[in-house]
């Protein structure tokens, strides 16, 4: 059976007790206090009544107590779920009353945020603090013995659920994946054979912790292997170049605006990168110019390709063909399976050919929070599906060479325009919208709704605009909206996207 990750820093305690296992802010969080705490932590909710499968929603940028609650959840077989701390209320309800979480930790700056979400969602779920107060506070129940936590402690096994993160979803409603224990430690194994990390590392995490890459892609590997993780509330170009310089970073990994705003900051050609031994990248592929950028200070570069349901590792690119194959997702980590299928047909593609990209292995999720249905038609046959188009050559390698269905990536995050359009279709004056993602040199992509008006309406941008920003996150609200006469429609009546984008490239 596959271990629960709460051994990992357990046995990393007692291995290496007084190396350090966190650094924020200046301070310094050794692996014997982050074990401690988080032991303590554990014994608490269960204590104050908190069963295995029970949810632990949070609402918090990257902080120390995070990574307590986390492993404090992997010991006690409860369920992290991280939500975005860029939602709205009426983002932030939906989703707790969806996962109906016990409790609900926030940051002193969100309080706010999660009582306003509380109210709109009708779960009354617990409101408490996620600060080293709050956390004690929790715990108090439990007095500072090994015998006292490891009395109620037990371990919920490879199958437990241990993250539930939130998808944006196509429907215009996101979708809880659930990550298992397993899901975690396969995906961490093959990422470490990927792309390995040593003892001596220091990993600066500039990734936010409700994505699954803020715990997926190198920080529980690091805590795994015994490595430093220099962790960031948020990321600043300038202070990651000093962070690197000061802490002798060896490795981290980011979105590709990441390594852009980094590149376009005055100190970068001055910044001692020396100590990198590797920088990993994600969620998009990196434009040439940039990587030759990084390639030009002697950073080597591994660039990969995941989704949330797969945990997220599913392809990465060798250091040796970082400029040979500039652009391109790479091979299959270990212990991952992907092939092709016939997008029409869904049947097997063999050799060079364009197909939708399949997923098979222990890092593919549990399935999507009380949807069944959902799962059903994300995993068939035991194959994820990604709803990618990727084409694979001669050798094996694959790129991606359309996103999932409508999706597209701004500043490293997924937007689907679905949910944009819901919202703005319900504006009077908004007859008809489709959004769709268009070039932007500092985002990558943004959104460009096309909006036919209503009969006697004529909506601007700036109500539009206005709109969106109390329903949407920001980043999910489009920077263009172009008023449009009609949508172009295929056969079946479906708005033909990619006329849209066209007139978009005419248009300018």
């Amino acid at each position: 059976m596959t271990p629960s990750l709460g051994p990992w820093l357990r046995d990393r305690a007692r291995a290496t007790p007084s190396r350090t296992a966190i650094v924020f802010d200046g301070d310094d969080t050794s692996y014997t206090e982050l074990d401690n705490r988080s032991e303590r932590l554990a014994a608490g909710l269960v204590s104050a009544g908190l069963r295995p499968g029970d949810r632990v929603a949070t609402l918090t940028g990257n902080r120390p107590e995070h990574v307590e609650l986390f492993f404090a959840c992997a010991k006690a077989g409860l369920i992290l779920t991280p939500l975005n701390v860029r939602l709205t209320a009426y983002e932030v309800a939906y989703q707790l009353s969806d996962a109906e979480p016990s409790i609900l930790l926030a940051a002193p700056e969100l309080l706010p945020l999660a009582e306003e979400a509380r109210t709109a969602s009708g779960h009354p779920c617990l409101i408490g603090e996620l600060t080293r107060p709050g956390l004690d506070t929790l715990a108090a129940t439990v007095p500072p013995s090994s015998d006292a936590t490891g009395d109620v402690l037990g371990d919920p096994g490879g199958d437990a659920g241990l993250l539930l993160v939130y998808t944006s979803g196509t429907t215009g409603r996101p979708k809880g994946a659930l990550l298992t224990h397993a899901n975690c430690f396969w995906t961490n194994l093959s990422l470490d054979r990927g792309c390995e990390l040593r003892e001596d590392d220091v990993v600066l995490q500039v990734l936010p912790q409700f994505h699954v890459g803020g715990w997926n892609v190198q920080p529980l590997l690091a805590w795994w292997k015994g490595a430093t993780v220099v962790l960031e509330p948020s990321f600043d170009a300038g202070r990651a170049l000093r962070l690197i310089t000061e802490r002798r970073v060896t490795t981290m990994m980011g979105v590709p605006a990441t390594y852009l705003f980094m590149a376009q900051h005055p100190d970068f050609a001055t910044a001692d990168l020396s100590g990198l031994r590797r920088v990993v990248v994600g969620g998009a592929p990196m434009p040439e110019p940039l990587l030759h950028a990084w390639l030009g200070r002697g950073v080597p570069i591994v660039q990969g390709y995941g989704l949330t349901e797969a945990a997220p590792n599913v392809l990465c690119l060798p250091e040796e063909e970082m400029t040979r194959r500039a652009g391109w997702a790479g091979i299959p980590y270990p212990h991952v399976d992907v092939a092709l299928r016939d997008v029409e047909t869904g049947d097997p593609l063999e050799g060079p050919g364009i197909g939708e990209l399949v997923v098979r292995g222990p890092n593919v999720f549990a399935g999507y929070w009380r949807d069944p249905a959902a799962t059903a038609s994300a995993v068939t046959g035991g194959w994820l599906r990604t709803g990618d188009i990727a084409e694979r050559d001669a050798d094996g390698f694959y790129r991606i060479r359309d996103r999932a269905k409508d999706m597209y990536v701004s500043g490293g995050e997924n937007v689907y325009p679905a949910e944009a359009e819901s919202v703005l279709q319900a504006h009077p004056g908004v007859a008809e919208v489709a959004v769709v993602g268009v070039p932007d040199q500092r985002w990558g992509e943004v959104g460009c709704a096309f909006v036919v008006s209503s009969p006697g309406a004529s909506p601007t941008p700036a109500e539009l605009d206005s709109h969106c920003r109390g329903r949407l996150a920001g980043f999910k609200v489009p920077r263009y909206f172009r008023p449009v006469e009609r949508l172009p429609r295929s056969a079946v009546d479906k708005v033909l996207k990619n006329e849209l984008r066209g007139v978009w490239e005419a248009d300018g």
